[in-house]
């Protein structure tokens, strides 16, 4: 994860700002390019590090376990690593993330009316 200077003054503005807006919170927990494609692929549920990367074929492997150890550190998804041979890692939404699913929902409606690209 990326290393942040915790005494300079954008840090400062940035805890202060997601404080005071919610918005801005949420937006910093679920914002960027891969993070609500990865939790709207787990919406349909539990899934593997691969299947992940099948859903996702453009991202990298380091951005995608970049972005589930930060959706995870910020507990909008759990991993589980199952015990068997060989061993392999699942990824789930725990509540939290499970409860942003119908916000990405309104916000992949507002695309579909509003985007030239997917009007008939």
């Amino acid at each position: 994860m990326r290393k942040i200077k915790e005494a300079s003054t954008n840090n400062q503005n940035r805890r202060e700002i997601m404080e005071q807006c919610p918005i801005y919170y949420t937006l910093d927990k679920i914002g960027g390019r891969w993070k609500p494609l990865i939790l709207w692929y787990l919406r349909e549920g539990e899934k593997r590090y691969s299947e992940l990367k099948k859903d996702i074929p453009t991202i990298t492997e380091k951005m995608l376990i970049q972005h589930l150890k930060q959706l995870e550190a910020d507990n909008l998804i759990s991993r589980k690593v199952k015990a068997i041979m060989p061993p392999h890692v699942e990824y789930k939404l725990t509540k939290p993330g499970k409860e942003i699913i119908p916000a990405l929902d309104s916000m992949a409606t507002w695309g579909l009316k509003n985007n030239k690209h997917f009007r008939t």
